[in-house]
């Protein structure tokens, strides 16, 4: 035990963690010393000198296998509704900070018995994907005599989701305004209450009528359980993790989405940071492209560093910048010189684009030293 502690100055926690799993329990102190002094020397060798300009480092590991990426699209196997979006342009959506994602999707894992696949797995996916009215009527008719909406509910539709009339009629008179909801065996009618309602209003109704949310999680538009090793998880399309996490028969330590704001809403910060090293190293990983994780980890940090995640766009990280000329390097530089002049601000170039931009030497490596004279009296 205490060859550990005389390495735990020279090595951090996790490297030492790691090598006790690693290395037989009966290892003898010779060669024991061997392997923590190899892993010391590894470990001084990766780390990064004083002044290394590592955004640069980062910016060219990322962006030069970046330029070697296929443009494909990953689906999932056999089942079209179930694409993803993979290669540049979810790098693209992760480090811009897209709020609406373009394909949001969850894995969901599961508690056990919940996890074996048997019939349960099948009524649970269903249970979450959200349903709309649109999914369990036959069809939607407009009547011009009597100004009301007829709605014809599918009964197989609606036993297959355990959805009963009573709870579709409850449902839709909580939802729509100014009209009447009546119900007659599986057809509902919506009569306008106003005399004024035109042809066009109860056009508009319709579609709205149509998206009105009956059951299940809203956002989560398709489900598909899955076998992963020895377990079944749910792959959703869609993403609502909050509701998601609500639910017993869900394993919240596991359970991810791939919309990072999401992670930042419920879990916080940290997690968002973890969440956007995890996205862009999958992409990278699945592309066969070798990227050290250090790099994307900057970057992460980058964009989570005032505590809300910013994309690296002008309206994001870019305006967070405290160097008026390096905000101006970006994009629109009159705009940001104008506001600078406006209120006096001033630049203290700490910074390396700053400093280029006036053709000094830039403080990283070795402009960073400075010297110093002791004049004589």
């Amino acid at each position: 035990m205490s060859m550990y502690t005389e390495y735990s100055t020279k090595l951090p926690k996790k490297i030492i963690d790691e090598v006790k799993e690693s290395v037989p329990e009966n290892i003898s102190d010779s060669k024991l010393k061997k392997v923590l002094d190899e892993c010391v020397r590894e470990f001084e060798n990766s780390q990064v000198e004083a002044g290394e300009a590592v955004g640069l480092v980062s910016a060219e590991s990322i962006g030069e296998p970046g330029t070697q990426m296929t443009l494909n699209t990953f689906h999932f196997a056999g089942v079209a509704e179930m694409n993803v979006t993979m290669g540049l342009p979810r790098i693209i959506e992760i480090l811009d900070g897209r709020k609406s994602l373009t394909t949001p999707m969850m894995e969901i894992y599961l508690k056990k018995p919940y996890n074996k696949g048997d019939n349960n797995i099948r009524k649970l996916a269903l249970a979450i994907k959200g349903n709309r009215l649109r999914d369990i009527v036959s069809e939607i008719s407009i009547d011009i005599a009597d100004n009301s909406l007829k709605i014809v509910l599918s009964k197989d539709k609606m036993r297959e989701i355990e959805l009963t009339e009573a709870t579709v009629l409850k449902t839709l008179q909580k939802s729509v305004k100014n009209y009447n909801v009546k119900m007659e065996g599986v057809e509902i009618s919506l009569k306008a209450k106003s005399k004024e309602t035109t042809l066009n209003d109860l056009y508009k109704m319709k579609e709205k009528v149509k998206t009105v949310h009956m059951s299940g999680v809203k956002g989560v538009t398709q489900v598909l359980p899955v076998k992963r090793d020895d377990e079944y998880i749910i792959i959703t399309a869609g993403s609502n993790l909050k509701d998601i996490l609500e639910m017993e028969e869900v394993d919240a330590t596991r359970t991810t989405t791939n919309d990072i704001f999401e992670i930042e809403g419920v879990l916080g910060i940290e997690a968002a940071r973890k969440a956007i090293i995890d996205e862009v190293f999958k992409v990278i990983e699945s592309q066969g492209l070798n990227v050290d994780v250090r790099h994307i980890m900057l970057v992460a940090d980058t964009m989570c560093t005032s505590g809300v995640v910013r994309g690296i766009t002008r309206y994001g990280i870019v305006s967070q910048k405290s160097s008026v000329l390096a905000r101006a390097s970006f994009e629109t530089p009159i705009k940001h010189i104008i506001q600078a002049s406006l209120i006096g601000e001033v630049d203290n170039l700490n910074s390396v684009v700053e400093n280029v931009m006036i053709n000094q030497p830039v403080p990283i490596g070795t402009g960073l030293p400075k010297l110093r004279i002791k004049r004589q009296k």
